[in-house]
């Protein structure tokens, strides 16, 4: 009997086909299968949450919802652990998930960048190129510190400063065209991240022999009979001062619209007209020929940042540059957040 049993499983082991794995084998040949797969993984987790959504991650990846879902399921299965938390809303992070991220992001980053490092350095120009766009009162008065203080620490890092509007400027970025943008912004659209650091009040500049620089509270109703020097329409300081002008129902009129905060100081010290300025242009060496009144009472304060597409994975020099601004600004929460700002 027992040989019987014996001939039964040679028999049995003798049918198997040659080439199909065993068990054990079929397990690590699955696995095998499956880290080739990873950084796909890795990378529409890191995508799913800097976007925010499912759908957001897919249109950016060029795949199909479902396709990044799947990705994403695998994941979870495969380290063990739940990584987001799916609302009506949007996704965000479990603690696994913000711990996957922090160690993901950087191996992602790295691989969306390995072309273009790979070029720089066998072209031997170990230094790379930053562009940043922003406009002209940005380059005159916020940037001259920042960038004298990244050509010393990155001198090998040719700099291109791109002086557009903001209109522009978001072109700029959304055509890969420029990095980032440094300025101010009033509507943030749905695909750009935002982080405003600096905040500028609003400034009634006048001659020192106006009838109101004698007067300490100006109301807005005060600066109806005078003729104000601004800025062209397309600009938002334009934008801002109609819009409060309007919402108060006090009449104004626009005696010079002129481009440039210096045109603009120069012309009121002429004694031309009176002006709304932000507060960022305002020097010293103003103060001493131009009387100046704070207006944030009546109007918003300007505030100047980062801005970003988002998605978008920054280069090396790039973080270089925020990081001199305030190290960790834009993170993947700020990524996440379309948001609007009240500048």
């Amino acid at each position: 009997m027992p040989k019987k049993l014996n001939a039964r499983v040679v028999g049995a082991k003798s049918t198997r086909r040659v080439g199909t794995p065993k068990p054990a084998e079929a397990d690590a040949a699955a696995r095998f299968y499956y880290k080739g797969n990873r950084l796909k993984q890795l990378r529409a987790f890191v995508y799913i949450t800097r976007m925010g959504t499912l759908s957001r991650a897919a249109e950016a990846l060029f795949l199909s919802q479902p396709s990044v879902s799947l990705q994403l399921k695998a994941l979870e299965r495969e380290m063990g652990a739940p990584l987001v938390e799916r609302t009506r809303r949007r996704i965000t992070l479990t603690d696994a998930g913000e711990a996957l991220y922090e160690i993901a992001r950087p191996l992602v980053e790295g691989f969306e960048n390995l072309d273009r490092e790979f070029h720089l350095k066998t072209r031997g120009r170990p230094g790379g190129k930053l562009t940043v766009a922003a406009g002209s009162s940005t380059i005159q008065y916020l940037l001259p510190e920042l960038v004298k203080a990244y050509r010393e620490r990155h001198p090998d890092v040719h700099l291109q400063l791109a002086n557009v509007t903001g209109k522009d400027g978001l072109a700029l970025l959304r055509a890969d065209e420029a990095d980032i943008a440094i300025g101010s912004m009033l509507d943030v659209p749905q695909d750009i991240a935002w982080a405003p650091v600096y905040h500028y009040d609003p400034m009634l500049i006048m001659p020192p022999d106006h009838p109101l620089a004698t007067k300490e509270d100006i109301t807005l109703e005060d600066l109806s009979p005078y003729g104000l020097i601004l800025p062209p329409q397309r600009l938002t300081t334009f934008r801002l001062v109609d819009m409060v002008f309007q919402q108060r129902h006090v009449p104004y009129t626009v005696a010079i619209e002129v481009g440039g905060w210096d045109v603009i100081k120069q012309y009121v010290a002429m004694g031309l007209g009176i002006s709304i300025v932000t507060g960022i242009c305002i020097t010293e060496a103003d103060k001493q020929r131009l009387v100046v009144r704070n207006l944030r009472r009546y109007f918003p304060q300007r505030s100047y940042g980062v801005v970003m597409r988002k998605g978008k994975f920054l280069s090396p020099e790039a973080r270089a540059f925020i990081d001199l601004i305030r190290p960790g600004l834009l993170t993947h929460r700020d990524y996440d957040e379309s948001g609007h700002s009240e500048r």
